[in-house]
């Protein structure tokens, strides 16, 4: 049964507020596009604020990104399908898993082949797991292989969240000696002696058990075998399998999904704060582009740095240029960012403020503006912002990520003027 945009948006008001999975769906029943959710209402409903009133698609020009052109795959939804799970870190497997099965056709294209993430668990006495790319495949000698990933970032923070749980030696030397994992208990020591081979193969496996999906079946096998230890009263293996239950249920992963991530979470997963820094440049309004620098905490993150050509805005409109800017890369499936800072002042704070609701995003902004002087920044900031008191009043710090973030603008658009003008 074909749904129109009103009984879609019926449906979309009925999804549960949970993690989860959701597809779409084309007119034949294909799958189209598979994505994660924290909050799968929340998710799939963004992507229905391009309709207007007619049930039409507004089209807008749309950033290349890793992100499906919405543009031309919204028209073609029709239906949605949606599977809850218990924690974001199943929704992020279950993507996975589910993507490598079905190969939507958007969610293919979106992105380069080679930049897909893998886990990977080496074929050795002690095998390690680590995340890799695709091109880096070749190198290692693997027993087993999960993804494709379409973050590679979210894969690092999940196996972290999964090594709190199954413990495992991670580096090529078959040593503990200076192993920092080793001494804070995310190594289990395989090589000092301090598990036995047949226990360390127990954690490789139970690590394989989540990563294929199967956390209830895990569950299963970690009560069978608590019991079978309290049988025979040895009680503190009983006890670690007792806590892994535990820990499995009450698994605390918001930092996973980008449309999450909060400051807590992330400070909880030992994570930097992620900056992300905005700036306009143009001359009378010609040639106008913006500019999105990251820092990861006091270091830029140029591998995340993204750059714009404004395009529906013309004449001298900073705060309606900024606008695009910030709409555009919310439309993008990228990391949500922990802090926002726009150049200027209070305009663009209330406006960035603005967008940021737009998308059921609760991000801290700042406007950063040079004073009337030139010789001092001025700061404007939400009350949410205050959480980041450190940062905001370290003025090195706040000048070095506007600078970047202006560098950053102006080098591209003088590319654009050159190449206007040639």
């Amino acid at each position: 049964m074909l749904l129109s945009i009103t009984s879609l948006k019926s449906k979309i008001f009925n999804l549960p507020k949970s993690p989860g999975v959701y597809e779409f769906r084309d007119k034949k029943g294909k799958i189209i596009y598979i994505g994660k959710a924290t909050s799968l209402r929340d998710r799939v409903g963004s992507y229905f604020r391009g309709f207007d009133e007619g049930s039409t698609f507004v089209k807008t020009k749309v950033e290349p990104s890793r992100r499906p052109n919405i543009e031309l795959m919204m028209p073609e939804v029709v239906d949605i399908k949606i599977h809850k799970t218990e924690t974001v870190l199943e929704a992020l497997i279950l993507e996975a898993n589910l993507i490598k099965k079905h190969q939507p056709r958007f969610n293919v294209i979106q992105k380069d082949d080679k930049s897909f993430g893998y886990f990977v668990i080496t074929r050795e006495e002690f095998p390690r797991v680590l995340t890799v790319f695709k091109t880096q495949l070749g190198k290692y000698h693997a027993k087993s292989v999960y993804g494709p990933y379409m973050s590679k970032h979210q894969m690092e923070i999940a196996l972290k969240l999964i090594r709190r749980i199954f413990p495992f030696h991670s580096i090529k030397a078959r040593t503990e000696k200076g192993c920092l994992d080793f001494q804070i208990g995310r190594c289990p020591g395989p090589y000092a002696g301090a598990i036995s081979k047949k226990d360390y193969l127990k954690n490789i496996h139970g690590i394989e058990m989540i990563l294929e999906g199967k956390k209830k079946k895990l569950l299963t096998e970690l009560e069978k075998q608590m019991r079978e230890y309290s049988r025979a009263q040895d009680f503190e293996k009983a006890a670690e399998a007792r806590n892994r239950i535990f820990a499995l249920r009450h698994i605390r992963d918001v930092a996973l999904i980008s449309d999450s991530g909060s400051f807590a979470s992330r400070m909880e997963a030992k994570l930097p704060v992620r900056i992300e820094a905005y700036d306009i440049s143009n001359i009378g309004g010609d040639f106008a582009t913006g500019s999105m620098v990251v820092f990861a905490g006091n270091k830029p993150d140029k591998s995340q740095y993204r750059k714009f050509k404004i395009m529906t805005v013309s004449g001298i409109d900073d705060v309606g240029m900024m606008r695009e800017m910030l709409r555009r890369r919310f439309q993008n499936d990228w990391p949500l960012p922990d802090l926002i800072f726009v150049d200027g002042g209070k305009g663009h704070l209330n406006m960035a403020e603005n967008v940021v609701a737009e998308y059921s995003h609760n991000i801290p902004v700042v406007g950063v503006a040079k004073g009337p002087t030139r010789k001092k920044i001025d700061i404007y900031h939400n009350k949410e912002a205050l959480a980041f008191r450190s940062i905001i009043s370290d003025n090195s710090l706040v000048d070095r990520i506007r600078n970047e973030a202006h560098r950053f603008a102006i080098g591209y658009h003088r590319n654009l003027r050159r190449k206007n003008w040639k």
